[in-house]
């Protein structure tokens, strides 16, 4: 037993102790032992004992221990009987262990993991013993190919640490690390290979050496979480937390890999760069553990290799022997289509087939080559194959050897031959009655074509319902269609012919040729007694249409007359006539009594010009003509005579009453005119009469001579009850209508004209006398120069108070001359009316004939007022007249326009004229 007496430096080599530990750790074989020898590290480094050394497997995954021994057995393995002889004797080896005071396992882990057996040790206890014990180990390690440089069993006997501790890596680099291999690479870079492989499908996991990249402990977390994903959840591990990592690693692979915890993980995390040789031994145990896996692989990768083997020799029986089924079938159904020489009916159907041969030759033919050829390959192939891998030869199912299907394929390159010879020829046999029947149905078709509508036509009745124009159109129409249809005699002969050939020669559709030959002829036949009939019948409709057409003239000719005469006479029947006096209508019933005397020629006529028409009807009956519409040379139907026959007859007894009652109307309206104008011719001569007396001309000088002219008046309106009682009679007359009277030259309007003329002419004569009077006694004129006056103006008065130029006036009269009048008529009628009063007259000459103001003396005096200058200004106005003057001519002066004007400066020339009406101002 090797007691645990802690030191100083236990910590100082603990970890390489802890690499020694693991050393002797492995993977179990299958149908081996687990042994944790990690709990036993934890009891020795709580300070109690190892123990018997524990059984324990090497790094191939061989058992030191018997597998028939009793798996709770715990004596020693075999081999190790020197050593467990030198722990209970308590050699020198392990004294030379407890004197270094290192908590150590057993010294030679390469002896205990090789599980071979050394010779036998010796039992002494003197150095010489010791010495000779760790020889025999010694050489037994550097037969397995470790170096041992300078170290020898007096270096660990004594007790040399860095010796020991550098022997222990050999050992352990040896037997735990350099047999790894992956790839033909070195120890280290295998493994760090093998790392890098299994941890590359994880996140955050980079492997690139054995210090820095393991400090996160995700790497050790891949490595078991890859080969046993049921202890890790590796998605729950945080990247910055890497003690926990390290920690949850070392644990699980403690407690279910049985891979002792060799490292700290504060060690680790708390080192910048953690002992590469440290990390590589602890990793190259999870190497060990998982290699019994890789082995279990390789031994099934070795049984799939042979089964794939097997299974690829058997897929390719397989294959062989269905695409020998296939391609043996292909040429069974192949065969018996290339010996068929039946030809098709059509040459669609043989081109169909010939194209069907260039497929199977250019389609489907070269893949089955190709698959023939395939299969021999194949064949080959497989016997090679079963013959290198020590299998018995392929033998094919019955039937289906290669010497089978190369007799198969030779009878279809048999078949072959000659069938796209045969199908060319047929093709061109076919072409040839495909041709033949083309040409039929091209001529059938043409034929058909010309003829589809023409029985109906032939057979068509339209001549029936034809005018003469039509039938004769009709005709020739017809004419041609004869000539037509004696030219196409030739195709149906053509089309016969055709027949006959295609029949000859065994045309696979010639029952609907002759079908349709058989139609063609039979309705050519029927064409040419159609076409005969309707000659007949056109010709015989023209010889009643033209007898109808006589009828329909001789009709037109006598009924346009017939109707004119109706329409005048009714229009003449209809009349709104207007007559003034009992000849007029005396007359018109004369004319009309004339004009019921021609009634019975005029129904004579009517009733022959009805029998033509009716004539015409019955040829088109009893002919089964259907005349198209009504007479073409007239638009007068019967029914039109009829019909104003008829209205004028209604007329005629309306025509009669009218005429009678105008005729009571106008006796009645000539009494009117008979007693107005006996009345008229009473009234109008004495207003006349009245009109010629000049009772008023009394003298000027005796102003008592006005009365006698009221008296007169007085006399005239007493005249008045007369006119009214005329009146009366005209109110009756205008409401009879009564436009003119041959009684009497005098109306009603002169009447009333002379009569107000009358009245008028009354009071302006006496109206003129009291002027006479007045103007006389203003003007102080004398009864002589007022007798001068008034000769002269009645030498002018033509229409009593107008004046008329007289070429010569009186001797002595102020109106001498032309240019003297005409000057003053332009200032006694400025309106140039050409009416003269004779106030205005006086008015005149008393001017010219007594001293008064003009225009020319005001513009002297102005010219005075404004100091002999052409202007006058509104301060010398207001200087020199009175206010109110002086703003009146203010107010309706114009402004100067001169060239001496100065600003203010007003007219008083045109001012001047304009108050004697010599201006426009």
């Amino acid at each position: 037993h090797v007691r645990a007496t802690s030191s100083k430096t236990q910590n100082d080599w603990k970890k390489l102790l802890r690499a020694a530990k693991g050393c002797v750790v492995a993977r179990a074989g299958r149908g081996w032992r687990r042994h944790s020898v990690g709990k036993r590290w934890q009891d020795f480094r709580r300070g109690g004992d190892l123990g018997r050394p524990t059984p324990a497997v090497c790094s191939t995954g061989i058992a030191l221990a018997n597998p028939h021994t009793d798996p709770n057995s715990h004596t020693d393995p075999p081999g190790l009987s020197v050593m467990g002889e030198a722990e209970h004797r308590g050699g020198w080896f392990w004294r030379a262990v407890r004197s270094l005071k290192l908590p150590f396992l057993p010294l030679f882990p390469g002896v205990w993991l090789s599980g071979e057996r050394l010779p036998k040790p010796e039992r002494g206890k003197m150095r010489v013993h010791k010495i000779n014990n760790v020889n025999k180990a010694l050489d037994f390690i550097a037969s397995k190919g470790v170096k041992l440089v300078s170290i020898g069993a007096e270096e660990i006997v004594d007790g040399n640490a860095k010796m020991t501790l550098g022997m222990i890596w050999t050992i352990i680099l040896r037997f735990a690390i350099q047999d790894i291999s992956v790839e033909e690479t070195s120890a280290k870079e295998g493994l760090l290979l093998w790392c890098q492989r299994k941890t590359a499908p994880y996140k955050n996991v980079n492997v690139q050496n054995f210090h820095i990249s393991w400090k996160d402990g995700l790497a050790f977390n891949a490595l078991i979480h890859r080969h046993r994903p049921e202890l890790i959840e590796y998605d729950k591990l945080r990247k910055d937390d890497p003690v926990t990592n390290l920690n949850n690693a070392f644990e699980v692979a403690e407690k279910y890999l049985d891979i002792p915890k060799m490292l700290d993980a504060e060690d680790i995390v708390g080192t910048l760069r953690p002992d590469e040789k440290a990390i590589m031994t602890y990793v190259s145990c999870f190497y060990h553990a998982f290699s019994g896996a890789q082995k279990a692989e390789t031994a099934a990768n070795r049984i799939c290799k042979v089964l794939a083997v097997n299974q690829e020799n058997e897929h390719l029986m397989e294959d062989y022997e269905r695409l020998a089924s296939d391609l043996l079938e292909w040429i069974r159904r192949t065969i018996p289509w290339l010996e068929d020489r039946v030809p098709q009916k059509t040459i669609q159907e043989m081109q169909q087939k010939l194209e069907d041969f260039r497929d199977y030759r250019r389609v489907h033919k070269p893949p089955k080559v190709q698959e023939k050829c395939q299969l021999e390959i194949n064949f080959n192939t497989l016997q090679t194959k079963l013959r290198l891998s020590n299998r018995p030869a392929f033998m094919p199912s019955e039937g289906r050897m290669v010497s089978d299907i190369n007799n198969g394929w030779q009878h279809l390159e048999q078949a072959e031959k000659g069938y796209e010879e045969w199908l060319l020829n047929e093709i061109r046999r076919l072409e040839r009655l495909d041709h033949l029947a083309e040409k039929f149905r091209q001529k059938a078709s043409i034929h058909e074509a010309w003829t589809d509508g023409k029985e109906a036509m032939l057979k068509h009745r339209d001549y029936e319902t034809a005018t003469l124009s039509d039938i004769k159109a009709l005709i020739r129409k017809h004419e041609a269609f004869e000539s037509d249809l004696a030219a196409h005699q030739d195709r149906v002969e053509q089309i016969a012919a055709i027949a006959q050939e295609l029949n000859e020669l065994d045309y696979y559709d010639s029952h609907n040729v002759n079908t349709r030959c058989q139609k063609i002829c039979d309705q050519w036949d029927a064409l040419g007694s159609l076409t005969q009939s309707r000659r007949e019948a056109l010709e015989k409709t023209e010889k009643q249409l033209e007898t109808i057409d006589q009828l329909h003239l001789e009709y037109a000719k006598r009924a346009a007359p017939f109707n004119n005469w109706m329409e005048s006479a009714m229009e003449d029947l209809q009349d709104m006539f207007i007559v003034h006096t009992i000849e007029e209508i005396e007359g018109l019933i004369s004319a009309h009594d004339q004009f019921k005397s021609t009634l019975p020629d005029a129904d004579r006529e009517r009733e022959a010009i009805l029998a033509i028409h009716k004539e015409a009807q019955r040829i088109a009956e009893s002919n089964h003509i259907k005349l198209s519409g009504s007479n073409p040379y007239t638009t007068v139907t019967p029914q039109i005579i009829n019909s104003k026959w008829e209205k004028v007859q209604q007329l005629v007894p309306k025509r009669d009453h009218a005429l009678l009652e105008e005729q009571s109307k106008q006796q009645s309206n000539e009494h009117l005119r008979r007693q107005f104008a006996s009345q008229a011719n009473i009234v109008g001569p004495w207003i006349q009469t009245k009109m010629e007396v000049r009772a008023l001309r009394p003298s000027l000088a005796e102003p008592s001579r006005a009365s006698p002219g009221r008296r007169y008046e007085r006399s005239i309106v007493d005249y008045k009850p007369n006119l009214d009682l005329l009146e009366q009679q005209h109110q009756l007359i205008q409401e009879a209508l009564i436009f003119d009277n041959k009684h009497t030259n005098y109306t009603m309007e002169h009447i009333r004209v002379g009569w107000e003329q009358l009245l008028t002419t009354i009071a302006r004569t006496i109206n003129e006398v009291e002027n006479q009077i007045l103007t006389r006694d203003a003007k102080g004129i004398s009864q002589e120069q007022m007798q001068e006056f008034r000769a002269s103006f009645n030498h002018f008065d033509k229409v009593n108070g107008s004046l008329c130029p007289r070429p010569c006036p009186p001797p002595h009269s102020p109106l001498q001359g032309d240019a003297e009048f005409n000057r003053i008529m332009s200032v006694v009628d400025p309106n140039h009316s050409g009416l003269v009063t004779f106030q205005a007259f006086i008015d005149f000459m008393s001017r010219e004939t007594t001293d008064t103001d003009t225009a020319d003396q005001v513009i002297a005096s102005f010219k005075v007022l404004a100091g002999d200058k052409n202007f006058i200004t509104a301060e010398e106005l207001r200087r020199e007249l009175p206010p109110d003057q002086a703003e009146y001519c203010i107010a309706r002066m114009a402004p100067y326009q001169g060239p001496d004007a100065v600003p203010g400066a007003l007219d008083y020339k045109s001012f001047s004229t304009a108050l004697y009406g010599e201006s426009d101002l």
